[in-house]
């Protein structure tokens, strides 16, 4: 009997529950019917009456539960297919089932908010991926390319229809695969362009699957801002610091060579003279100092990286 009830659908469970629950007024009518002093007649008249009106009575029960359930199983199937349109009429908060036409309704309102949402971000993503001039490759976990935006099929010298779904290594993108998440790709010559490229490898999934992005930059404008930039500070330093000493050299040279025009000199010109000429070395002295620790920064080795105790920094520094 259990699996026999396991069996039945639904719709069914409910025609024969409403069966049973009229089960007993119908026996105890028949009862009085055929065991009472009536006529042949009356007695089949009254049973087709009875037993249509019980059969009739469960039938329209069953559609009444089956009918919404229908209803609402359309409704489900048209947002699982992205149909957002449709919605349920009598959704009210004062019965139960008018608040799941009303909870239904709801979500698809929500679902097609953010189906909305998607699509934009989508779109405005897309419309970055093709205006930013920085080469995106985006590579599944076979290193075969599944997306690439304007910057990288110029950078490739290629259309997008004849680099997707090519290998890493045919592209010559095989050294962006390994190695360090970010670098300087120092070696690496590309068909559309030269210079220097910097390099970044993030991760992402889609579809619960990995994928690797791979983002190529051209640095040679951003480095030669920069250089410029040194270049500019170098210049400053170098022409304040040499003036520093050349103007009180040109001054003491025009006061000494002053004093030796003058007739008669003065009893203390040699004096002045020998403390003039200390002054004048002594600043020409610094400024060839200065001129060899600019020689010497120069020349200073890339620095190494290495652990270091940090406490006794902290205490000397305190």
């Amino acid at each position: 009997m259990a699996k026999f009830h396991r069996k039945l659908s639904h719709d069914w469970r409910v025609f024969f529950s409403a069966l049973l629950a009229g089960a007993p007024a119908v026996v105890v009518a028949m009862c009085f019917l055929w065991f009472g002093e009536y006529t042949s007649k009356v007695q089949w008249t009254l049973t087709l009456l009875v037993v249509g009106f019980w059969l009739g009575f469960s039938a329209a029960v069953r559609e009444r539960v089956v009918r919404p359930l229908q209803t609402m199983a359309n409704l489900l199937s048209a947002l699982r297919e992205g149909d957002f349109s449709i919605r349920a009429r009598g959704a009210r908060h004062d019965e139960p089932l008018g608040e799941v036409y009303a909870e239904i309704n709801t979500l698809g309102n929500v679902l097609q908010e953010q189906r909305l949402g998607a699509l934009e971000a989508t779109a405005l993503l897309r419309t970055v991926m093709e205006e930013i001039d920085v080469a995106v490759f985006a590579f599944d976990a076979g290193e075969t390319l599944r997306l690439v935006n304007r910057a990288g099929q110029e950078l490739l010298a290629a259309p997008a229809e004849r680099i997707l779904g090519r290998s890493a290594t045919e592209l010559g993108l095989k050294e962006c695969l390994t190695g360090s998440d970010a670098r300087i790709l120092a070696a690496t010559r590309f068909v559309g362009g030269t210079g220097r490229w910097g390099m970044r490898r993030p991760s992402f999934r889609e579809g619960g699957l990995p994928h690797t992005l791979v983002v190529i930059a051209d640095l040679s404008q951003a480095l030669r801002e920069e250089e410029l930039q040194a270049w500019q500070r170098l210049v400053r330093v170098l022409g304040h610091e040499p003036n520093n000493s050349l103007a009180p050299i040109k001054s003491i040279a025009g006061s000494l060579g002053s004093a030796l025009r003058r007739e008669p000199r003065p009893a203390d010109w040699e004096a002045d003279l020998r403390s003039g000429l200390e002054i004048i070395k002594s600043r020409a002295e610094g400024l060839g100092r200065f001129t060899q620790a600019y020689a010497r920064l120069a020349k200073l080795p890339l620095p190494s990286f290495s652990p270091a105790e940090v406490a006794p920094l902290i205490r000397r520094v305190a």
